[in-house]
């Protein structure tokens, strides 16, 4: 039975010629879980804010969204609530209160609840949950991965018929996110909740998901079951870079017969198929030029007198020319440790150089001209006109850099272009103050997989320029596809540093999912496409 019913649905924005959405059409099927992919820009997020009346955007809307035999438009307010559960991008977006206990009960009290009906709901939705340890702690003391989870648990007090996800795991480190996908994929096999969730990291939910649809231009290419979807991509194929690795590997070395998901049967695929006689590529010599164009040590850093050390004796040396890569878990201090190497945050312990120069020489804002530019992790911060074209105004030169068409964009407000794009243009802006150090807070957030490759193409063009990138993520893949060295930040220090394929290869949980699923029959294997090349130099068993 059809839970939600898409039925030619279009949607253009105001000013626009183009529509975001282009006759769409697809049905969801009660207890379904399904997945959309797509390009930066391609109408996800446009998708699911019109499944959900009160967050429709101005624009000319033709089509209709059914939801359970009824229009989404007709429901009220307080229906729409109750049956439609939304949870977006950013942890903080949706978090109203100050405490956690308040925060599980805040809709229920706006729904006009019993007392007694609000502390059984909200009793049962934090045991399900695991709340029950940090249930009275202030939302602000939360860590990412945290809000985000109490932002599910939240949406859930309602019970709802249909869970909307708009790439909930964008801004959390990997164990987060398949923490956070564990309790979506729980909820859906657990409860028969129905689920739709956009996603540019599918890795963990591809295998797991009942339909997938990809999106490109707000047309559907296709709408299947996950594995009939997959099996539809040839390895040329631009949508393949949203599948899960064992699919990449399997296209990428010809595969035949039922495709991989999971990193399981990626691996039960290799071992059959292929010998594993060559069990190295060889890894690039890390760049070292000789000259630190970063160093950070002995730093300590705190928000308060009285509060707790978040950076706690931080050393790290960064080459000229070198993309650097700084990994770990949300509120381990990753963001912190770049504003203060930006000169925005001042350690009251340890010293920071800048090409063999103190920050605190920088004077008269000399530091930021042509010396360092930062990507923040906000990157609405950085936008301070009502449209596109007036932002990049001056960044010509940076635009013929990045490998996007800007044009669609350039009469749109900041606010209403895709995260991905907001992105992009973000970056045009910090590229063109012509720095010698480029520092990037979460550089890949909201980003396609083919955006992503084409980002880490221009890091390692920038770096070859004589360019030192600094790259804070939590985006593992990413970093395997640019960095030539990466590092993992915990309890304020680094724990582990080395080359990429010798970090990637000696973890086990912050690595790629094709280092886990090659681990023991390859050893420098971190990319599908290293894995791949690998296989094929083996050759096929006889």
């Amino acid at each position: 039975m059809a839970i939600l019913d898409v039925r030619d649905l279009s949607f253009t924005y105001p000013g626009s010629d183009k529509k975001a959405l282009d006759g769409l059409s697809f049905t969801l099927n009660s207890g379904e879980l399904m997945t959309v992919v797509g390009p930066t820009g391609s109408g996800k997020s446009t998708l699911l804010r019109l499944l959900k009346p009160e967050l429709r955007e101005n624009g000319t809307i033709t089509g209709s969204v059914i939801l359970g035999g009824e229009d989404v438009t007709r429901l009220s307010p307080v229906v729409s609530a109750r049956r439609i559960g939304y949870v977006a991008q950013s942890p903080e977006e949706q978090i109203v209160t100050d405490k956690v206990w308040h925060e599980l009960a805040f809709t229920l009290e706006n729904l006009g609840e019993k007392q007694s009906a609000i502390a059984r709901r909200v009793a049962e939705v934090a045991a399900y949950f695991g709340i029950e340890p940090w249930y009275h702690r202030p939302t602000a003391e939360l860590s990412g991965g945290q809000k985000q989870l109490l932002n599910l648990a939240a949406v859930m007090t309602a019970d709802p018929e249909l869970l909307i996800l708009d790439e909930p795991t964008a801004q959390l480190d990997p164990i987060s996110a398949q923490r956070f996908i564990e309790a979506v994929r729980r909820l859906n096999h657990e409860t028969g909740l129905s689920v739709i969730i956009t996603e540019h990291r599918a890795e963990e939910l591809i295998p797991i998901s009942d339909r997938l649809l990809i999106l490109d231009g707000g047309r559907a290419v296709l709408c299947d079951t996950p594995r009939s979807a997959a099996s539809q991509l040839t390895a040329d194929s631009p949508y393949l870079g949203y599948m899960p690795c064992a699919e990449r590997i399997f296209a990428a070395t010809g595969g035949e017969d039922s495709c991989p998901l999971s990193l399981r049967e990626g691996r039960d695929y290799l071992e059959a198929q292929f010998n594993n006689d060559i069990s190295s590529l060889g890894s690039p010599e890390p760049v070292n030029s000789g000259e630190v164009a970063l160093e950070l040590s002995g730093v300590y850093f705190r928000y308060g007198r009285s509060e707790p050390d978040v950076l706690k004796g931080l050393s790290m040396s960064i080459f000229t020319g070198e993309v650097f890569a700084l990994l770990g878990a949300n509120g381990g201090g990753k963001s912190t440790a770049i504003s203060v190497a930006a000169g925005l945050r001042r350690p009251y312990s340890g010293k920071v150089k800048l090409f063999g120069k103190p920050l605190k020489e920088y004077r008269d804002g000399s530091l930021y001209e042509g010396n360092i530019s930062l990507l923040p992790q906000d990157v609405e911060s950085v936008f301070i006109y009502p449209t596109v074209r007036e932002e990049l105004k001056g960044c010509e030169e940076a635009m013929q850099r990045i490998p996007y068409d800007f044009t669609p964009l350039l009469d749109r407000h900041p606010y209403d272009i895709s995260g991905g794009e907001r992105q992009l243009v973000a970056l045009c802006k910090a590229l063109a103050t012509g720095p010698r150090m480029l520092l990037l807070d979460e550089p890949s957030k909201g980003l396609d997989p083919d955006s992503k490759r084409r980002l880490a193409a221009l890091l390692r063009q920038l770096a070859r320029e004589g360019m030192t990138v600094l790259a804070v993520s939590h985006d593992v893949e990413f970093a395997a596809m640019c960095a030539d060295r990466c590092a993992l930040l915990f309890d304020g220090a680094i724990a582990s540093c080395g080359d990429t394929a010798g970090f990637m290869s000696g973890n086990r949980f912050y690595t790629t999912p094709a280092s886990r699923l090659t681990r023991g029959l390859y050893e420098d294997a971190y990319t599908a496409e290293r894995a791949a090349k690998l296989a094929l130099q083996n050759g096929r068993r006889a």
